[in-house]
């Protein structure tokens, strides 16, 4: 496949000579490291123009290189965990040509897809998943399992983060104890998005000091099985020589996997001999510590303080990233200067996020309160248990996640949390539909899978100045659980409050006053809504307008007002099927309004997966938009419409 040439792209003869891995089989290591150099400048390239995640890619560029030079892929499943570092390989595997349409509508995704391509055996986006993965398609290998084409080696690259997380833990031992031929790249960069924490991040810096012991204890240990029968008694016994020198990889050797590193994972040669070996020899699961460095190769990622895990549009000389001008705060640092607030005039609140502090604007509370917010790493089901701990100690702890990574933790929510109604505060930020990220990082579930709880109190800001009032709502809440969602970026710019006050819990808000129809909007979409009662007004038709702030409880009053005195009731907000509007037509069944007449239509989420695009394309595709709320009061009032949007 050969490039066209371009002044502004950088020039990757060899590179352009690559259509997928098979013309990487034959090459010199010297030509596989010039591959890996042209594959980082072309990688750099395409996320300037793109944005995306950078530092993870550039710190596996050479790894890549190597796995598709010696494993079979796609025969060989190659399964990257989160697979935000997958760029590199998407080069490699045809799709160079599209590299530039990296998380845009209709174009490559941010992570593997399996509908993408044969390359990418496996949809990731969220961590410690690929060990699991591997060892299921292990299994069906063995079992029989052919597809076409037919299954290989299974191979799976997971971060030190991604390691912390219960899961790959639970797939390394139910592996070790199938004992059967599987891989395990252990991508050791000493940081997923934020610097390590935990004892397991400590014990790999442990192994990489251990360094100068790494021949002898790869010959003494890790490969004692790979050597010829003469060779391997003298082996184990220099084995046990060194057992009380050094540490090395009994962890994981414990969990039954062969342990070989650490190795350096920038260092082409090391990488190659490698892997060879344990692809021509391994019999057993292998555990493979390979030490890189995130951001490699780019300076400007290379000094970021988050080794550019993601970026905004760039310029490739300098590193500066394009952002937009601002004209309100964001709703992640609103939630963070309200929680420092409170903060100041609660000693016992406490704060907890799971790898994500800068993210959630916890970098913010632990620069004021170093002793009051934990970093639990990517341990969602533990952070939220953690939180039920602190909340039963009297400590008053907000779980501060990402809606789509507290799925991870539902079962804890329900068990430690809800039916126990320890008073845990979840902020829970990225509601709704999140863009470039996609289907795997929508907000979409939230409401509907903590509203069914008994005991939980559900909030929903429609603008940053509610979001204040909803801190310190959570914050004087102590009968049970309590959340508060609100979304990616800037606020609509609304007045702030000095400080926040305390909602009456259960209590809505009345906007404006109208006739005939009655929308209710619970979150962000109240903008549009009142976008919409612009449009309607010039119609001829006013709506009434009110911000329901809680679907759980709900203002019951507010509700059956509103269905008494008008004709028609809509609601509206950014969440699947089973939230906020089905709880509202429980209540109108419950209390018999239908019989009496009354149109009801609830506004949600459609009950499909929304690409990734930009918020407001992927909202319009969902058909939330101020053109789709006038329409569908235009259309449960039954009135024609002109040139309507839709049918």
């Amino acid at each position: 496949m050969t490039m066209p040439p371009s002044a502004d792209r950088p020039n990757t003869p060899l590179l352009d000579t690559i259509a997928s891995p098979a013309d990487l089989k034959g090459l010199s290591n010297r030509q596989l490291r010039q591959i890996a150099d042209e594959l980082r400048q072309e990688t750099i390239s395409a996320v300037s123009e793109t944005g995306g995640h950078l530092g993870a890619g550039l710190g596996v560029v050479e790894l890549t290189v190597a796995l598709h030079a010696v494993f079979d892929t796609p025969r060989d499943r190659l399964i990257w965990d989160v697979s935000h570092q997958s760029y590199p390989h998407k080069i490699l595997t045809g799709r160079r040509d599209r590299i530039r349409t990296l998380r845009m509508k209709d174009g490559l995704s941010g992570f593997t897809k399996r509908s993408e391509s044969a390359y990418d055996p496996f949809g990731a986006a969220h961590s410690s998943t690929s060990i699991s993965a591997a060892l299921g398609f292990t299994m069906a290998r063995d079992l029989g399992g052919a597809p076409d084409p037919a299954l290989g080696d299974a191979i799976a690259v997971i971060g030190d983060g991604s390691m912390s997380a219960g899961m790959a833990f639970e797939a390394m031992n139910n592996a070790g104890h199938l004992k059967k031929r599987m891989f395990v790249i252990l991508n050791d960069n000493e940081m997923s998005i934020a610097p390590p924490t935990g004892a397991l991040s400590s014990y790999l810096s442990r192994l990489y000091t251990e360094a100068p012991f790494h021949d002898l204890k790869a010959a003494a240990k890790s490969a004692v099985g790979f050597l010829p029968p003469p060779f391997q008694e003298g082996a184990k016994r220099a084995k046990h020589m060194l057992k009380h020198m050094a540490m090395g990889g009994t962890l994981f050797e414990e969990l039954g996997f062969s342990y070989l590193g650490p190795i350096d994972g920038h260092d082409m040669e090391a990488l190659m001999s490698v892997l060879r070996t344990v692809h021509a020899r391994a019999t057993g699961p292998m555990l493979i510590h390979v030490i890189t460095k995130k951001g490699k190769g780019y300076a400007p990622a290379e000094g970021a303080a988050d080794r550019g895990h993601a970026t905004a549009k760039f310029d490739m000389v300098t590193g500066k990233q394009a952002k937009a001008p601002s004209n309100a705060p964001s709703y992640t640092k609103v939630f963070a200067n309200a929680l420092i607030d409170e903060g100041l005039r609660d000693d016992k609140i406490v704060a907890v996020t799971a790898a994500m502090p800068d993210g959630t604007g916890l970098n913010l509370f632990a620069e004021r309160f170093p002793k009051r917010c934990f970093d639990v790493g990517i341990a969602e089901q533990h952070g939220v248990t953690f939180c039920a701990g602190l909340a039963a100690g009297g400590m008053k702890p907000f779980c501060t996640l990402y809606s789509t990574f507290l799925q991870r933790g539902y079962d804890q929510v329900v068990h430690d949390v809800a039916i126990q109604r320890l008073p845990v505060r979840f902020a829970i930020d990225r509601a709704g539909l999140v863009g470039a990220d996609g289907a795997t990082h929508a907000g979409s579930f939230d409401v509907a899978f903590l509203a069914n709880l008994p005991g939980f109190v559900v909030m929903a800001a429609a603008d940053e100045a509610e979001l204040v009032h909803m801190v310190a709502t959570a914050a004087a809440h102590d009968d049970g659980p309590i959340a508060f969602r609100f979304p990616r970026g800037e606020g609509v710019g609304v007045d702030m409050p000095e400080r926040g006050t305390p909602l009456e819990i259960g209590k809505g808000r009345m906007i404006q006053t109208g006739a005939r129809v009655a929308i209710l909007s619970f979150g962000t979409r109240l903008a549009e809504v009142m976008e919409a009662s612009e449009a309607l007004t010039a119609r001829g038709i006013t709506p009434t307008v009110a911000d329901a702030r809680f679907a759980k409880p709900l203002d019951r009053d507010l509700i059956l007002q509103l269905a008494r005195d008008h004709e028609a009731l809509i609601t509206i907000e950014e969440g699947a099927i089973g939230g906020f509007g089905s709880h509202v037509a429980q209540l109108l069944a419950d209390e018999g309004v239908f019989d009496h007449g009354l149109k009801f239509r609830s506004m949600v989420l459609p009950d499909v997966f929304i690409d990734q695009s930009s918020p407001a394309d992927m909202y319009a595709t969902a058909g939330m938009n101020a053109a789709d709320i006038e329409h569908k009061v235009l259309s449960t009032l039954g009135v024609a419409q002109m040139g309507a949007k839709r049918a």
